[in-house]
């Protein structure tokens, strides 16, 4: 590989020569680490959207003062578990969970965790905090008077959460999920700190190879842009599908007499 960069010596001399031979001889390796970057974030924004989901339900069941004391001391403790994951998750930084995780787990359980399991275990867990918040955030945007027209009709929490609010909710902060998967393909390059060989690791490793870091970087924030850009196309895209119609009529309208509703004798 070296003698192959070294017979391109007239490419060498300029800046756009460097960027040809870097990507022409280790397109494979930077390929290779754009796959592991997008498995991570991606699984790691599904898990931490899952546990987010759970979090965020949990936190909105409703307990009244007229509730047994076992229910308000069992959910009172769950919340302070939730709210202290949540504080410890959001307050210290990923790439020192990324270090404490890798290597506190073999030294307090005596399990190995593999670098690419670790890192998708530490972004779930972490995207999962955030994810708690902008799920709650989501369930109190949607109108009071909706849990309380679902309450009447004899709903559960579970079913007003299932049939009522989490759509609505989810929808409402659709953003806010898109926005953390663009930010986990970003921070996945902390992962580096424990050899998890995604994008950034491995333009680190030709940059090293060849002494050429700007080059090298210049491409990884190239391709870094490349993949944000076309995932947040592809959201807004999602979204505009979700949005549906822009022009649509009710249903029973008096306004257009096509859709209203028609009552028979056989109804009567």
């Amino acid at each position: 590989m070296l003698s192959i960069v070294a017979n391109n010596a007239t490419a060498q001399t300029t800046f756009f020569g460097w960027v040809y031979i870097f990507v022409t001889q280790y397109w494979q390796m930077f390929l290779y680490g754009v796959e592991i970057t997008l498995l991570i974030s991606l699984t790691g924004t599904i898990a931490g959207f899952l546990i987010g989901l759970c979090a965020g339900i949990v936190r909105t069941i409703p307990v009244r003062k007229n509730d047994g004391i076992l229910k308000r001391a069992f959910f009172a403790v769950v919340n302070f578990l939730i709210v202290a994951y949540i504080e410890i998750f959001r307050g210290t930084p990923m790439i020192v969970q990324a270090m404490v995780v890798y290597y506190g787990v073999p030294i307090i359980f005596g399990i190995y965790i593999p670098a690419i399991s670790a890192g998708i275990l530490i972004v779930s867990i972490n995207t999962g905090a955030y994810m708690a918040e902008i799920i709650r955030g989501g369930i109190i945007s949607v109108e009071k008077g909706q849990f309380e027209a679902a309450h009447s009709l004899g709903m559960t929490h579970w079913q007003t959460m299932v049939r009522v609010i989490l759509p609505q909710a989810i929808r409402n902060v659709l953003p806010a999920i898109g926005n953390e998967f663009v930010i986990n393909i970003k921070d996945t390059s902390v992962l580096n700190v424990i050899s998890v060989t995604e994008l950034f690791f491995q333009s680190k490793s030709v940059a090293g190879i060849n002494f050429r870091y700007f080059e090298v970087f210049f491409i990884t924030c190239v391709i870094y842009f490349i993949i944000t850009f076309t995932v947040t196309r592809i959201l807004r895209w999602f979204e505009h599908i979700l949005d549906g119609n822009s022009t649509y009529t009710i249903h029973g309208s008096q306004t257009a007499p096509e859709s209203e509703i028609k009552v028979t004798e056989d109804v009567l």
